[in-house]
């Protein structure tokens, strides 16, 4: 007689719109077929009501979530939980975002930095925040906030000194160098231990012409009209097309080690590749819990990742995110 198959319950705590996008019948469906259960809970209602589930994966902001949240993780160090609240917050803010950057030691024969930088506590000190580091335009201007609300998104490409006059920021934010990078961005997506690189279509590159022409300041959305007129649909495929992924063992290595530093397993990284030395890459941004579905295979790599947290705890993940 066959042995009884043993099932998991993941509990998944996610705004409707992340639900929609994310727990997709593809998904749920491939990961009953491997023995998993992916169960809604109810952020309203105390986690421990809702027992049993031996994972729980979560993107709430509401403080009385992470509250709770906290506590559970406290009272409960069988379940794991992904991911620490606390460790999600360091990439909630751009400057803690990259900090890390300068003890993650990459052995490989390409090279891994950020792109410069500086935090602008006001509007009032902006010029002065410029002057002291020496930044060179163009740069992006970007909120400090960096948790996925609207707000967050709102960016502006700066290209010089009348454009930085012309920012309708409110808040603290930095304005970070814009390297020029072919017009193609690399999107690795993290998973705990599996890992997959994408590309995608990026801003184009600015020229010294661009540079010196009248406009001093674009949001992001005309931006994307801006490129329309540069250049062809047909033009953009050929640039996509023609780009050439990072070496996979230097995404895998850096992945891995930024799993290990920021002590997170759902997380993706924007990586550009330097125009000027193409064996040069930046990371220019982290997200907590992207939109996998984007991903190619995103339902085999979930229910893998999920596989590996119920299966091998001890080895995957400990109840604090940190790789044992």
């Amino acid at each position: 007689m066959a042995g009884k198959t043993t099932t998991y319950r993941i509990g998944y705590a996610l705004a409707p719109k992340k639900i929609q996008s994310f727990i997709q019948p593809s998904l749920v469906n491939l990961a009953k077929e491997r023995g998993i259960d992916l169960v809604p809970i109810q952020p309203t209602k105390p986690l421990i009501d809702q027992l049993p589930f031996d994972c729980l994966i979560h993107k709430l902001s509401d403080p009385e979530w992470i509250n709770q949240l906290r506590q559970f993780v406290s009272q409960h160090p069988d379940v794991v939980v992904i991911d620490n609240p606390d460790a999600i917050d360091r990439i909630h803010n751009r400057i803690t975002m990259l900090e890390f950057f300068k003890e993650l030691n990459i052995a490989h024969e390409v090279s891994l930095g950020i792109p410069k930088q500086v935090f602008v506590e006001s509007p009032e000190s902006l010029f002065d925040s410029v002057a002291t580091k020496g930044i060179e335009f163009p740069v992006i201007a970007k909120p400090l906030v960096a948790n996925g609300t609207a707000g967050s998104h709102q960016m502006y490409l700066v290209f010089n000194e009348e454009g930085l006059k012309e920012l309708k920021l409110n808040s603290a934010f930095i304005l970070q160098e814009f390297v020029n990078h072919g017009g193609v961005i690399f999107k690795v997506y993290v998973a705990g231990q599996h890992i997959q690189c994408v590309k995608r279509k990026s801003l184009p590159d600015i020229s010294d012409e661009k540079l010196g022409s009248p406009v001093n300041l674009l949001s992001f959305s005309q931006i994307s009209n801006v490129t329309a007129q540069d250049q062809s649909n047909e033009g953009v495929l050929k640039l996509m097309e023609i780009a050439e992924l990072p070496p996979l063992s230097f995404v895998n290595e850096v992945a891995s080690k930024m799993r290990q530093a920021l002590k997170l397993n759902l997380f993706n990284f924007d990586m550009i590749r330097d125009g000027s030395a193409g064996d040069r890459y930046l990371v220019i941004d982290i997200n907590y819990f992207p939109g996998y579905a984007k991903m190619p295979r995103y339902e085999t790599i979930l229910t893998e990742f999920f596989l590996d947290i119920v299966q091998h705890k001890q080895s995957a993940v400990s109840n604090d995110s940190e790789i044992v």
